[in-house]
């Protein structure tokens, strides 16, 4: 587990100073330029007809309304909007005409056609792989700043589990038949979801209640971290405003190409293309793939080596512990006692535990009893003597547990005792009726 001492999560202000030293070079003007464009020609084949078809109605709809503010939800909504490009550029979906191939015109259309889906399929790979690296590095963050045993595994176990549950409701969805758009509404709900179990795992809430809340040794700050991320004026903020207008900027010119080809797709036998259309298009595919891919690389750095937590005095903040730990003066020759009801077979009694007296460290022993319902007392961890031990037990039994601290071996010195215990339900079983 990474060091904790000392540290604060990161903040909107220490984030902005972050930002200062990494600008990003600004957008191309082409890029409004052919948003407006491509605009302005889709209107034109809308206005030439009595009804549109719903999947362009609904695209035109969204074209006309702002783009969304999270920087991720512009990402999603980018990759969808590449993949249905390509989808219409591959021959299979060409209007029929064009697939003939009957005139030179066409053919050279054709060559430019395919030209442009390779490029949108380098820029969607891109896309994705920044993507990938990037969930994976905010969950290595928080896994290492988690407790190495089996509280961490339970965690990997469960992500794991989730993410097998995820792809296979977009399989689902793929084979029954579901469009583009229908599987990226899946997508962004399930990126929703993992926003909320990372919050959840902050506030120890839903699922992770059983593996947080009374887990000994998960850093408060690292709770504090997952828990306001991505508030509406948490750090994350400071990103968006950063960063937001470009990828909006490129959100809109990607999704005018897609409605402007949709359109001319549904439009080809009513209408001809001009040469000035397809130079647009060409443009605009060339333009928003080489800014997309400029962002995408540029971005892609900055957040790798984005901090998520700062020391106090970088903050500039105070740092206040809050860690929920207790304390207790054992008495030379006495010992000191916690006990736990466990309701459950194969729940987990952890623990953390130092003990000093003054300023020096002292030892004291430790074990763990168990008594059943006729009385009867098993020693389930041998008496030992330690100066701080952290640790867990599965349970085998359900009834009443005991943690004792005994300082029966001194004569004079009194031990200060700072302790953390809990009892965790059965955690797989927790997280599958969640899942259900």
């Amino acid at each position: 587990m990474a060091s904790k001492g000392g540290l604060l999560p990161i903040t909107r202000a220490f984030l902005s100073s972050y930002y200062d030293k990494h600008p990003f070079p600004t957008i191309s003007d082409h890029v409004p330029r052919l948003s407006h464009h491509l605009y302005n020609l889709s209107n034109h084949l809308c206005t030439t007809t009595t009804s549109l078809p719903q999947g362009e109605r609904l695209l035109l709809k969204e074209v006309e309304m702002l783009p969304p503010h999270k920087i991720d939800e512009n990402m999603w909504k980018n990759r969808e909007h590449i993949e249905e490009i390509i989808f219409l550029l591959e021959s299979s979906h060409w209007p029929k005409p064009l697939q003939q191939q009957s005139t030179p015109e066409d053919v050279e259309l054709a060559h430019l056609l395919t030209r442009l889906t390779e490029k949108c399929q380098g820029t969607l790979k891109l896309l994705e792989s920044i993507q990938s690296k990037s969930a994976e590095n905010v969950f290595n963050t928080v896994m290492t700043y988690m407790p190495q045993d089996f509280r961490g595994a339970l965690i990997r176990k469960q992500r794991e589990r989730s993410e097998r549950n995820k792809k296979a409701e977009v399989d689902a969805i793929v084979n029954s038949g579901g469009s583009i758009r229908d599987r990226y509404a899946l997508l962004w709900k399930q990126q929703m979801e993992r926003r909320r179990q990372l919050a959840q795992l902050g506030s120890a809430g839903g699922v992770y209640k059983t593996v947080v809340k009374y887990l000994v040794g998960v850093p408060q700050v690292l709770l504090d971290f997952v828990r306001q991320i991505n508030d509406d004026q948490g750090p994350m903020e400071e990103q968006r405003h950063r960063y937001g207008p470009p990828v909006y900027a490129l959100a809109k010119l990607v999704l005018n190409i897609h409605l402007f080809l949709s359109l001319s797709w549904w439009r080809f036998e009513d209408i001809k293309w001009q040469k000035h259309q397809i130079s647009i298009l060409e443009e605009a595919v060339d333009v928003y793939t080489s800014e997309m891919e400029r962002f995408l690389k540029f971005i892609g750095e900055v957040f790798a080596n984005s901090p998520f937590f700062v020391t106090a005095e970088e903050a500039g903040a105070r740092y206040v512990k809050n860690d929920e730990y207790r304390e207790s003066s054992v008495p030379a020759g006495k010992s000191y006692e916690v006990s736990l009801e466990v309701e459950s077979v194969n729940s987990y009694i952890a623990w953390d535990f130092s003990v000093a007296q003054g300023k020096i460290s002292m030892d004291i022993g430790f074990s763990i009893e168990y008594t059943n319902s006729l009385g009867q007392k098993t020693l389930m961890l041998p008496y030992r003597r330690y100066e701080y031990d952290q640790g867990n037990l599965c349970t085998l039994m359900a009834g009443k547990y005991k943690l004792i601290w005994d300082n029966s071996f001194s004569t004079f010195f009194r031990k200060a005792l700072r302790y953390k215990v809990d009892c965790i339900p059965p955690v797989v079983e927790a997280a599958a009726s969640d899942q259900g």
